[in-house]
């Protein structure tokens, strides 16, 4: 089952260079459930990690900004949950 979620353009761009770099370090298409799940799987192993990872990405000048952001939007998701589905 696919959802659709809501994220800013910086966010999706900072994905889109994770997902190329994974793609390339795997030899194989990675779209962006994989890239997300990547990341999730990094964070839950160990948050510097995650801030490598993301800062590692081409293009990627600021990492604690984009990590910055995705919290943002992260809690604007369960803001919207909270009150769509009251959860």
């Amino acid at each position: 089952m696919s959802e659709t979620i809501r994220v800013a353009t910086k966010t999706k761009e900072a994905l889109l260079r994770v997902a190329a770099r994974l793609q390339e370090e795997r030899g194989r298409r990675v779209d962006f459930d994989e890239a997300i799940s990547h990341l999730i799987m990094l964070e839950d192993k160990n948050p510097n990690s995650f801030m490598k990872f993301i800062g590692s990405a081409k293009g990627a000048k600021n990492a604690e900004l984009l990590l910055k952001e995705l919290a943002k939007e992260r809690s604007l998701d369960e803001l919207r949950a909270k009150r769509k589905y009251g959860v």
